[in-house]
């Protein structure tokens, strides 16, 4: 495989995140650095950039004289993604709610249900891309590049790598909670709404079982 040599470290870098998310790459593998540069007919160096990044968000570990390895998500680093993510959204949703017009609100609306649509075909990438867009309508009225910074990894390690199973009842009650927050959201409550995404939506002890169904750790 040839890489366009314009932005070659972002190349690189979605080069190796499709190998994760395919399971090429799977958590706990060691890369060979070596191989993938011949690979892509690259040297070393855009290789390393790529690398820092994925470090930096958490996607691997850089091991002095041992080489790169993949790293596992436990179940403490969900914990902690969830208590992180729930205090972000919701203080963008403290911060946008007056935001968010009616346009929003029937966008939120087909966003869930295309997401249930998605559910009844066993379309689970499709279900996942469009769970990320819901959020995203009231997270993109937060004009705050530094935040999606941050949230954007944290839930690129929770859904992107590959599941050997799926808990259906779970992401259809993904659903029934997007329509109790868009209810808040329709009643003008704006305190309800960012409890709801930060107590419920997004809490670890509520969803525990079946987070731990969904990674694989029951």
């Amino acid at each position: 495989m040839q890489i366009n040599t314009q932005s070659l470290r972002e190349q690189i870098y979605l080069y190796l995140r499709d190998e994760m998310q395919s399971g090429n790459l799977a958590p706990g593998a060691t890369l060979n650095l070596n191989a993938i540069s011949q690979k892509l007919g690259i040297s070393k160096t855009p290789l390393r950039d790529a690398l820092i990044q994925l470090e930096t968000e958490g996607f691997v570990t850089i091991l002095p004289r041992r080489g790169v390895r993949v790293n596992k998500l436990t179940l403490e680093d969900v914990r902690e993604f969830y208590d992180i993510l729930g205090a972000l959204e919701a203080s963008v949703v403290l911060d946008v709610f007056h935001q968010i017009s009616p346009d929003h609100i029937r966008n939120m609306k087909q966003l869930n249900q295309d997401q249930r649509a998605a559910l009844d075909s066993e379309d689970y990438g499709s279900y996942y891309r469009l769970n990320l867009e819901f959020h995203g309508v009231f997270l993109d009225l937060y004009h705050n590049q530094t935040l999606m910074r941050l949230i954007t990894p944290l839930k690129q390690r929770l859904y992107d790598f590959p599941r050997h199973r799926y808990n259906v009842e779970w992401e259809k009650r993904n659903c029934a909670e997007h329509d109790t927050f868009i209810e808040f959201i329709e009643a003008g409550d704006r305190e309800g709404a960012a409890r709801f995404m930060k107590y419920r939506h997004w809490s670890y002890t509520f969803q525990e079982k079946q987070i731990r169904q969904f990674h694989g750790n029951d």
